[in-house]
């Protein structure tokens, strides 16, 4: 499935709903079916920089697609992210980079979190891009 397919998924899903509160469930729920990283992973190199909140991520290439795993210690940060694995794992490192993240606009994301959860949303699809040119790099060595 391509990354916009999930995208469109996922704008799709949130429009079902009426107000922000039951957004903020549903993004809690998919803060719960997560891939969960493996606890020895959980190390300061893999925090993301910029959350208010923890959020350790991993990435492996494999089979040419870089996979991602995550967690965090506050349940809608957990929700974030697990939507950012959702669109972004499983995915060539090409496909990552070339990504459009506009779809966050279209949920309505980022006008309904705070500043520092923002920031920390950002900070994750950085991350996740970053990963992503290692691997390319990686790939083409």
């Amino acid at each position: 499935m391509t990354i916009k397919t999930i995208q469109e998924e996922l704008i799709d899903e949130f429009a079902m709903f009426e107000d922000w509160m039951q957004k903020y469930e549903y993004m809690i729920e998919l803060g719960k079916s997560l891939p969960l990283i493996e606890p020895s992973l959980k190390t300061e190199d893999k925090l993301i920089k910029g959350c208010q909140s923890k959020v350790w991520l991993h990435s492996e290439l494999k089979d040419g697609k870089v996979r991602f795993t995550a967690d965090s210690d506050a349940i809608i940060t957990k929700g974030i992210v697990a939507i950012l694995v959702r669109v972004f794992s499983n995915q060539s490192p090409e496909a990552i980079l070339a990504a459009d993240t506009s779809f966050i606009d279209e949920i309505g994301l980022k006008e309904h979190l705070s500043p520092t959860r923002a920031n920390g949303l950002v900070s994750m699809i950085k991350q996740m891009k970053l990963d992503a040119i290692a691997y390319q790099t990686q790939l083409k060595t």
